[in-house]
């Protein structure tokens, strides 16, 4: 990794939470990979998860070992993700499905219940030049007050005709498909599996997202109440 690289992740470090180092045991991946043949064997389109480790293990031995992306949605119900228009990361407009190679992000936008969000949210998982992925998750005040928090989805998708948004120094961990995408099967979640939960932070809608960088770990530790001395 070159100078420039190694820069860029110490400043994502210092404004953002790495991810967790997740260590999946032999007994795991063999339970993994049973309760992964009994889905795909048996002909539903759920999982049936009574395992002990957390759903974020499963999702990654997923990510790791099987030609899949995620999506995360409130809508329990898809049958087919149909290309529509939405912003890239850097607020360029595409048209597509969207997804991504991470275990914990989409579960942020299976759980964060949209009807409730009000002005803005920020959040992402990205890297810069390197393996290690960080993440931020901040929603604007009225949100973060509006109990935004439901139960939700993750959608297992085949990863085929999924390109990453991005090449740059600085990625994001976002997939994107032209083609309508029909999922393998989903996995039910709630607000207790998103592993950043108690990260989640809080800003003013109209401030800049340069602002929310600088300010996001300070105010995640200090949630909510001194959330006003900050601004």
């Amino acid at each position: 990794m070159n100078l420039q690289s190694v820069w860029k992740s110490a400043v994502l470090r210092a404004l953002f939470y790495p991810a967790p180092s997740i260590y999946i045991s032999k007994e795991e991946e063999a339970d993994f990979e049973t309760l992964y043949d009994e889905v795909c064997s048996s002909g539903q389109n759920s999982v049936d998860y009574r395992l002990k480790a957390p759903k974020y293990k499963f999702l990654e031995y997923l990510l790791r070992s099987k030609p899949v992306v995620l999506h995360g949605s409130n809508r329990p119900g898809i049958e087919q993700f149909e290309p529509r228009q939405q912003t890239l990361f850097d607020g360029k407009m595409t048209t597509s499905v969207f997804a991504s190679k991470d275990a914990i992000w989409p579960i942020f936008y299976a759980v964060l219940r949209r009807e409730q969000v009000v002005g803005n949210f920020r959040n992402g998982c990205l890297r810069a030049g390197d393996s290690n992925k960080y993440h931020y998750y901040s929603l604007s005040t009225p949100t973060f007050n509006n109990n935004p928090w439901t139960n939700g989805v993750i959608y297992v998708l085949p990863s085929e005709g999924f390109i990453q948004s991005d090449a740059g120094m600085i990625q994001f961990d976002e997939w994107t498909c032209d083609e309508p995408v029909a999922p393998l099967f989903k996995l039910a979640v709630s607000p207790a599996d998103f592993y950043f939960l108690n990260k989640v932070a809080k800003h003013r809608a109209e401030e800049s997202l340069a602002k929310t960088w600088m300010l996001y770990k300070v105010r995640s530790v200090l949630r909510p109440s001194s959330f006003a001395s900050l601004d």
